[in-house]
This record gives structure tokens, C-alpha cells and sequence, in this order.
């Protein structure tokens, strides 16, 4: 199965229909709050990465299934504030796209060189 962004917004939503008289709203005041869970997440994930082997989290299946559920959480969180603020999956795929193509055509060594530079002036 390979979701598209669509599909993991409309189950978000299908999930929050389900808890909403216990969860905040999906409005763009909550988004912060969405954000910051969503860092507590990538937290969990760090947590992994730093208490188990790369060994374990690409060979272990029971590390390898806890790392994979907490990056699941991290992408729920992260579509919560894309709803949040209303951004749509064609807006955020069109912004994925227009990025991508950006840094195909970007020479990172030479801006990063150059930031140092900036930086140390």
C-alpha cells in the first residue's frame, strides 16, 4: 500500500470525527499545538535512534515496528497542521514539487561555504 497525501488527510479526519468532542478543534489557533505534538513525535524517534543500533532499527523487527510507528505519528501530527491551516494536499504536493525542483538545481556545498563565510565576518 503507498498512500497519497490525500488519503492520509481524509483519515486523519475520519479520526478526528471520532474523538472530536474530546480533541481540540481543527482550526488554525491549534496548529502550534499540533506542531509542538508533532516535535514531541520526531522526539520518540529520536529517542530510537539513539537507544538502538542501525542494526537493530533495519533488522530487529520488534525496533524496526516501534521506529515505523513513530514515524507514522510524526506524519499524523504533520497532517493535523496542514489541516489546521487549511492547506490543501494539491497545495502542499504543488509546494513538494516547486521545492524539489529548486534544489535539484541548488549546489548546496557552495552555499553552505558561502554561510560560513557570511557567518564568520
Amino acid at each position: 500500500m503507498d498512500l497519497k497525501i490525500s488519503e492520509m488527510m481524509a483519515m486523519q479526519e475520519e479520526l478526528y470525527q471520532a474523538n472530536k468532542e474530546d480533541w481540540s478543534p481543527i482550526i488554525p489557533s491549534v496548529g502550534k499545538s499540533k506542531l509542538l505534538w508533532m516535535i514531541e513525535e520526531v522526539g520518540e524517534v529520536i529517542s530510537i535512534i539513539k537507544k538502538k543500533s542501525e542494526d537493530d532499527i533495519m533488522n530487529n523487527p520488534t525496533v524496526r515496528e516501534a521506529f515505523v510507528e513513530e514515524m507514522a505519528d510524526v506524519l499524523m501530527y504533520y497532517q493535523d497542521v496542514l489541516r489546521c491551516y487549511q492547506v490543501s494536499s494539491e497545495e502542499i504536493s504543488n509546494a513538494y514539487m516547486k521545492k524539489h525542483r529548486h534544489n535539484l538545481e541548488r549546489h548546496f556545498k557552495q552555499e553552505h561555504a558561502a554561510y560560513l563565510k557570511k557567518e564568520n565576518k
